[in-house]
């Protein structure tokens, strides 16, 4: 009977598979015949969101819009991702940042950005590029092929559509001269400046990987760039130079700098609550001074934090393989080995331990912060005041250290 049943069992799985194989080739032959039946009348047209109020918003979208002669179309969407999918959290810190290309209806592209500006720049394709351009993202929305791994300056929702945009082209695409130069860093700043947080995180968790001079196709990793890039951009069809962008037409109609939310008050932004964190370390630390005692419960509480960003900071550093996480300079001085302090100021047997922690701690900082600006790596303004903290609480350390050591020499010598 267990024969038998196995028997059955791998017969129904087999028939189960060939179904599904079966509807999966139907659905490849469809889409096929899709596209043969379309190639006279197809547009393809670059589709660009501007930002919106949520943090991954603050840079916009853009996607590949393809339409048929009976009004119908399709959106390809190259940044749609699983968040219900295992560790998503830890793999997405980690860098497998795996993001899918699915298709949509027109009518469910304009859904979720009625307070956006949305823009559609036909583009001037022949029918035969045209067809070349929707045969890829066909082939590319399989499901073998949708998922690809994202990165958020190198290949994402917006560089993806410039690249099947050159590709219909045939290597002809010629964009207008680049205005201005910039970093990767400098163009994150314009489009999060009212989201002071938001910039903090970024210029502490990547490094100097954002601060090199990059060139204009590479700014088009921002989709409002890549929208103007396209709009002044020529290519060859039927032997003429032409513009790529044939006419333009906005869906959607909306503020320019896009649906953002007003600057971060000044009360709760980075700078403000570094330096009131700094204020609060002098007070503490000349109190300590004075009383030739370390207050043990404050640095156990401000490095044990520290600590816990620093293990986060270093996890970017030499595990994520997420784009510019390293080199990092911020690792040098906001890091794990914060626990040492943490730990050691409750342990007496531990004093001159300790000791030599701080000494190096401190030496450590006070180079940092000298030679920062020989470094080729941008700070946010907020960190000398954040770094100012544990080099103030080491040096505390060490003149109240040094005062009990001669205090105990000369009772010693008095003693004696």
């Amino acid at each position: 009977m267990k024969k038998i049943f196995i028997i059955i069992l791998i017969a129904v799985l087999g028939c189960v598979s060939a179904q599904s194989q079966g509807l999966l080739k139907d659905k490849i032959k469809s889409d096929k015949n899709q596209v043969e039946k379309s190639t006279d009348s197809l547009t393809i047209s670059l589709v660009t969101f501007y930002p919106g109020s949520l943090e991954y918003e603050l840079y916009g979208h853009a996607g590949i819009k393809v339409g048929f002669s009976n009004g119908a179309g399709i959106f390809y969407n190259y940044g749609v991702f699983d968040f219900d999918a295992p560790n998503f959290v830890y793999r997405f810190v980690k860098g497998e940042t795996d993001y899918m290309l699915k298709g949509y209806s027109t009518d469910y592209m304009l859904r979720g950005y009625s307070n956006r500006k949305v823009v559609e720049q036909i583009l001037n394709l022949s029918q035969e590029q045209a067809r070349h351009a929707y045969e890829y993202l066909v082939n590319n929305a399989l499901p073998w092929n949708a998922t690809y791994r994202y990165n958020y300056v190198l290949d994402n929702c917006s560089t993806r559509p410039r690249d099947i945009i050159e590709m219909a082209t045939e290597g002809t695409l010629e964009y207008p001269a680049m205005s201005d130069t910039t970093t990767f860093r400098e163009m994150m700043h314009r489009y999060n400046a009212n989201y002071s947080w938001s910039q903090f995180g970024i210029d502490m968790a990547l490094g100097s990987g954002l601060d090199r001079k990059i060139t204009y196709r590479e700014q088009m990793f921002v989709p409002m760039v890549l929208m103007e890039a396209c709009a002044g951009a020529t290519f060859v069809r039927d032997g003429e130079r032409v513009p790529l962008v044939k006419e333009t037409v906005v869906l959607n109609d909306g503020d320019e700098n896009g649906d953002v939310l007003p600057p971060t008050s000044w009360y709760v932004s980075p700078m403000f609550v570094t330096i009131l964190l700094l204020l609060i370390v002098i007070l503490v630390s000349w109190h300590d001074i004075k009383c030739r005692s370390i207050t043990r419960w404050f640095d156990t509480v401000l490095y044990g934090i520290m600590s816990l960003y620093g293990m986060l900071l270093f996890f970017l550093i030499f595990i994520s393989t997420h784009e510019a996480t390293s080199p990092n300079w911020n690792g040098v001085w906001m890091n794990p080995f914060y626990l040492f302090p943490a730990v050691l100021i409750w342990i007496k047997s531990a004093k001159k331990l300790l000791y030599c922690y701080h000494f190096a701690n401190f030496a450590v900082l006070i180079v940092l912060m000298a030679a920062w600006c020989g470094i080729p790596q941008t700070a946010n303004a907020a960190v000398f005041p954040l770094m100012l903290c544990p080099m103030l609480r080491s040096a505390c350390y060490i003149l109240i250290y040094r005062q009990k050591t001669k205090c105990e020499i000369k009772g010693e010598e008095t003693g004696s």
